[in-house]
């Protein structure tokens, strides 16, 4: 059977099934929510019959032979793969598949620090040593940002057995590196490109955007469906190239994945799949109209600086993703976070994320012109109220690490609990970050140093979420034992 991109699938399949009335024996056990009236009641009574376990007409999400493997086609045709693995473990699964796939125990894999901690946690599972490449950093904004193509050919000469080079496309702020160039690089020295691009969906569809991994000649890419792409959270799609054995792949991914694949998030992906192959265009055209007005707009306002596309350098800053609204805050003396909880607490919006010095709302064709207008005015209103003089701010997001010893051996190693203001010079057991972003502040195996130190502190006064060490309360920290 030919599918065009106006199929889909396993929503066909699930609403055949639905019709069929059939008699639930099997899992789950709320039996499309008649044994718990009050779930029903919150979630309706579609989406508890749509919860359903895998039987013959719906496939397995495992070993798909039929409707997800047909939706799984349709959409590596629509994103310009060779193959495409329906994930309900998040891009988190998705990127940890991607490098357990690339690299094995001891193997290097070329890769920016400001990874999303997903990255390293498989570097932890797996035992791939990580080559760090530190981005390039913008002074003003104190911020992370790409790779640049001649740092990244340094390190493929210092480690010219590395299996493969992970790339971020766009980082969290929306910054792309030279993506279609690593490309060209990494294959002339045999080398897999990676892309973790969890926030570049929009890259795929839409029109005068970055380069998409796939369009760029990437082996894999792993892509949150869910933040821009319309699905239900938790979705993501694992896209693989032609030099890619998808048979080895899927192997990899039921290492780790779920033998319970929900079908609301399988259906939902499909259906946004579906979705974005036939108004794409118009989708992220609102999108970006949106965040460019809205940049435009808080510029306006003075002290805050909503950047863009003036700051494209070709190198470590290649390009940029218009339709994220990341804006620096340090100049009307506010934390990105302090921002991030006033609009929350006191405005009743909630954005993306606010880190030491700047904020991030994420736009989509969701949004409306009337939500726009009262995040500018809010944001003004804030700035009448709460700004201040920004002497004694910390000035920057990331601080270079240095690697001591691999993560799957500092993670796995002897460790000492000790209070986070005494470890300075100490070998690092364990995660510290601010999520999100889920950038790790310091990871396993790297030495821990006052300048750090200090960033922890600061980042926790300031309101800061803080995650990843075994104490909740992150005041000790667990470091590597001699």
């Amino acid at each position: 059977m030919i599918f065009k991109q106006s199929s889909a699938p396993v929503l066909e399949a699930m609403q055949q099934h639905l019709q069929n009335r059939v008699v639930p024996f099997d899992v789950p056990g709320h039996k499309g929510g008649r044994g718990n009236a009050e779930l029903t009641d919150f979630l309706g009574k579609q989406c508890l019959k749509a919860d359903v376990n895998s039987m013959k007409p719906l496939d397995n999400l495992c070993h798909p032979v039929s409707v997800i493997k047909e939706a799984e086609e349709l959409a590596a045709e629509a994103f310009g793969a060779k193959n495409a693995f329906f994930m309900v473990s998040g891009t988190t699964g998705s990127v940890q598949a991607m490098i357990m796939s690339a690299c094995k125990a001891g193997e290097k894999l070329i890769m920016p620090r400001n990874v999303h901690r997903s990255a390293i946690n498989a570097l932890v599972v797996n035992g791939a040593v990580p080559v760090y490449v530190n981005p390039g950093n913008n002074k003003r904004l104190g911020i992370p940002l790409g790779m640049s193509v001649n740092d990244v050919q340094k390190a493929i000469d210092e480690n010219p057995d590395a299996k493969a080079i992970l790339v971020n496309n766009p980082t969290y702020y929306g910054i792309c590196s030279d993506l279609k160039s690593i490309v060209e690089l990494a294959h002339r020295h045999n080398m897999l490109v990676l892309v973790d691009e969890a926030h570049g969906t929009h890259f795929y569809f839409g029109e005068n955007m970055p380069v998409s991994g796939m369009a760029a000649g990437a082996d894999m890419a792993a892509v949150s469906m869910h933040k821009t792409g319309g699905s239900l959270t938790q979705s993501s799609i694992l896209l693989c190239g032609e030099n890619i054995n998808a048979d080895y792949v899927r192997q990899v991914i039921n290492l780790t994945q779920t033998t319970s694949g929900s079908y609301l998030l399988i259906s939902s992906l499909d259906i946004a799949r579906k979705n974005l192959a036939l108004n794409g265009k118009e989708i992220y055209r609102k999108a970006a109209a949106f965040a460019d007005y809205a940049r435009n707009e808080i510029n306006r306002l003075g002290g805050y600086y909503a950047f863009g596309e003036e700051l494209i350098d070709g190198k470590a800053f290649f390009d940029f993703d218009r339709t994220k609204l990341s804006v620096h805050t340090r100049d009307i003396g506010l934390a990105g976070i302090e921002v991030y909880d006033i609009l929350r607490d006191e405005y009743n919006i909630q954005i993306e994320f606010g880190d030491i010095g700047n904020i991030l709302a994420i736009i989509s064709a969701g949004d409306r012109a009337l939500e726009i207008e009262r995040l500018i005015s809010s944001m003004s209103e804030i700035k009448r109220l709460y700004a201040k003089d920004k002497a004694g701010m910390f000035d920057h997001e990331y601080i270079n690490p240095e690697v001591v010893m691999p993560p799957q051996a500092a993670f796995y190693s002897k460790k000492a609990s000790i209070p986070i203001n005494e470890s300075s010079g100490k070998i690092c057991g364990e995660f510290v970050m601010c999520y999100p972003p889920g950038i790790p502040i310091l990871a396993p195996g790297e030495k821990i140093t006052d300048e750090i130190i200090r960033y922890i502190n600061y980042a926790k006064e300031k309101g800061c979420f803080m995650t990843g060490t075994q104490d909740m309360k992150i005041e000790n920290i667990n470091i590597v034992k001699n």
